[in-house]
């Protein structure tokens, strides 16, 4: 599948809310689930999301801060209040070429993140 085309379903499913895929995430993703939790752990991450395309289908697990397993568009959603609207559209905008490339070379885009800390004055 081409990139663009990869970009297309992502955008869809990422910022256009589009549906995501149920089999995907049974498929490819929860067999995934105590590796990711672990990596979270060892990374000291708050969250961490990983995303998977396959056939114009896609399908996001998010794993959030109490060790809860988040799927699909559940998972959007609570990282869409985590980052706030306009925080989760910049950063998707960032971050999608780079789920092209990963996915594009047979990989899932994982990343964790970590809360940014207000610093006392």
């Amino acid at each position: 599948m081409s990139k663009l085309t990869t970009e297309k379903y992502l955008v869809r499913a990422l910022l256009d809310d589009g549906v995501m895929s149920k089999s995907l995430f049974e498929d490819e993703l929860q067999d995934q689930i105590n590796e990711f939790l672990k990596s979270k752990k060892e990374d000291q991450d708050d969250f961490f999301f990983a995303i998977t395309e396959r056939d114009n289908q896609v399908a996001m697990l998010l794993i959030d801060g109490d060790d809860k397993v988040h799927v699909n568009e559940e998972a959007r959603a609570v990282l869409k209040t985590f980052w706030q609207k306009l925080v989760y559209e910049h950063n998707m905008l960032i971050l999608i070429p780079q789920m092209v490339d990963e996915l594009s070379e047979g990989y899932y885009f994982v990343t964790g993140v970590k809360a940014q800390k207000d610093s006392a004055d």
